[in-house]
């Protein structure tokens, strides 16, 4: 069995006497794709500064690449690490090729070798006719692009990407998407937090779900969905809608009902009837569907919005 690149066993972290991680355990194997998911408050942010070496737990350990210790051997495993935060820490100062080699000198990646690098890059990073630009004058999907391009100077085993498409276009999201889709296809492994289910649902092999700091699901998008959710969804919407869901003629046809505004959600093993009865209501605009990623976070971790990080 090849080992995980990473593996974290019962890291839990307090502030305050509030644990904002408890007693969290995972692994990452070569060549995976690991999504963390979870709403506002999870612990994802406080579990991705743990690996980082920023934090250190109060309990459990972090194993890497094998005999690694985080965060006693911090300088090593950031070595093998590429990282892309949630906020543009790109040097306004430098332009996209300098940005890459001033990165280069951090890991003690010599000129000459970097000057080799540099255009592979920016071509990765579809880049190359913005080498002499600043960051300031490149687009939010440019900016993205250019981070994850620093991300890979030194090579990295592992990449750690902290909701890297937030505040991007559809066009950039689907441009860094088949930028890190081309990464697994090379044999890289990537932890990803993201809010957006179409995205862990296109690029994770497996997913682990936070909430209030604990584990509370672990598996692949489609045995997840399996195993929680009805295959087929109808939703229902418009002005009105929401009443339907006290009708017991189309109640009993679901095997669950949620109302979220003026929405209605019937969870059903087989649309079929439900669809029929529906006819009833021309007034209402309807939607049939397979079960998501979507459907999943909100049955586990609820509809209501949470403030907080």
């Amino acid at each position: 069995m090849t080992p995980a690149l990473l593996e974290a066993r019962g890291l839990t972290k307090r502030y305050g006497g509030n644990a904002v991680v408890q007693d969290l355990a995972f692994s990452i194997a070569p060549g995976e794709c690991l999504g963390v998911i979870g709403p506002n408050g999870a612990g994802k942010t406080t579990t991705i500064r743990m690996l980082l070496g920023l934090t250190s737990p109060d309990e459990g350990s972090i194993t890497c690449f094998g005999h690694l210790q985080m965060p006693q051997d911090a300088r090593a495993v950031k070595a093998r690490l590429g990282v892309v935060s949630q906020f543009d820490t790109l040097d306004p100062d430098f332009t996209c090729a300098e940005n890459l080699a001033v990165y280069g000198r951090y890991f003690g990646i010599g000129k000459a070798a970097m000057q080799e690098r540099i255009p592979r890059l920016l071509d990765f990073a579809a880049l190359t006719a913005k080498g002499d630009a600043r960051p300031g004058q490149l687009s939010g999907g440019m900016k993205r692009r250019l981070s994850l391009a620093r991300a890979l100077v030194n090579d990295p085993d592992l990449l750690l990407l902290d909701e890297p498409t937030t505040g991007l276009d559809p066009q950039a999201r689907h441009l860094m998407w088949e930028r890190l889709q081309r990464l697994l296809q090379q044999g890289k492994s990537i932890l990803l937090t993201t809010h957006f289910m179409d995205e862990a649902e296109r690029l994770c092999s497996r997913l682990l779900v936070l909430d209030h700091g604990r584990k509370i699901a672990e598996g692949t998008p489609r045995a997840l969905i399996a195993e929680h959710l009805e295959p087929d969804v109808v939703e229902v919407y418009g002005t009105g809608a929401a009443e339907l869901a006290h009708d017991e003629n189309l109640t009993r046809l679901a095997a669950r009902t949620e109302i979220s505004g003026e929405t209605v959600f019937f969870y059903t093993q087989d649309a079929r009837a439900l669809m029929d009865a529906l006819h009833r209501f021309p007034q209402q605009r309807t939607l049939h569907r397979p079960a998501n990623l979507e459907d999943l976070f909100l049955k586990l971790t609820g509809r209501q919005i949470r403030e907080g990080a």
